[in-house]
Formats: C-alpha cells, structure tokens, sequence
C-alpha cells in the first residue's frame, strides 16, 4: 500500500502471463511484479490446485491469521498444517526466476506452458490449459452478475 495524499492507494497484484517452465522446474516471474517480489518469496499449495506465490511481507500477514485461529477447530488445524507443510521460501534470481518445488509443480499439475494470474496480494501460477478451462467456466458467471455485485465472503 502508499498513501497518497492521506488516501491509502492499493498496489493489487493483476492480470496474467504467460512463462514457461524450464527444466530445472524454475518460471520467470513477470517483470511487473518483480519489485514487489525483490525481499523474497513464499510458495504454497493454493486451491483449486493452483500454486499461491506470496511476497514475503504478506505471507507474514497470513501466518498471523493462522495463527488466531482456533487450536480446537479440525478444520483450522487442517489448514494450517496443509499450507504450512506446503511453504518454500524462495528468492528470485537476477533474471527473476524462482524455482518452483517439485511437490508444488505435481499438486498443481503444471507442464511448460504457465499462466501467472494477480490476485490482489499475491499471484497464482496454473497450468495453462487448467487456467484456460477454469476461466471458461466462470466467464460467463462473471458476465451474468446482477446488482447483487461480486460475490461477499461467508461469515460462518
């Protein structure tokens, strides 16, 4: 985040691209995204079998939040320990490579083509043709959106 003038101004991380995965399993981060990259990196498991790239400062964030939840919960206690045992921090080289681990790349189902998608404060990294067939069918979802607005989160 900046402060502009006393309004806080969001720097989202959006859009995608297109990278390639090499064969010693390493992607080229987008150019754009670098700088909010450059202190290094926290790779995970992600939902619906992407690969959550996280900047370290907002990893942090989401350890906090881990962190108050409920030790008594199942569920909490699975999701920790899922994203947990999933992290790998990385930092990029000088070409902005970060290499992706293998239990990632096999989670996600990655082959070379790529698709790195901004998701506000971090990025995803998909298979292209898994990227290509989720975004196909949640398009048309998007397009139909009545004045109800986008989707709230649940409270419960």
């Amino acid at each position: 985040m900046e402060r502009r003038g006393g309004a806080v101004a969001i720097r989202a991380f959006m859009g995608k691209a297109h990278p390639r995965l090499d064969e010693k399993g390493r992607v080229i981060l987008p150019a754009r995204f670098r700088d909010r990259l450059s202190d290094g990196v926290v790779l995970t498991k992600g939902q619906e079998h992407c690969i959550n790239v996280w900047p370290r400062e907002e990893f942090d964030s989401q350890l906090e939040a881990v962190r108050v939840r409920s030790i008594t919960s199942a569920a909490d206690r699975a999701y920790s320990r899922v994203l947990l045992a999933s992290a790998n921090e990385e930092e990029a080289d000088k070409q902005g490579r970060v290499t992706l681990a293998s239990d990632l790349r096999q989670w996600a189902g990655l082959g070379q083509e790529l698709t790195v998608v901004g998701q506000y404060d971090h990025l995803e990294i998909w298979d292209f043709a898994a990227w290509a067939a989720y975004e196909a069918a949640h398009d048309e979802g998007f397009a139909q959106l009545d004045e109800g607005g986008p989707p709230t989160p649940s409270l419960t």
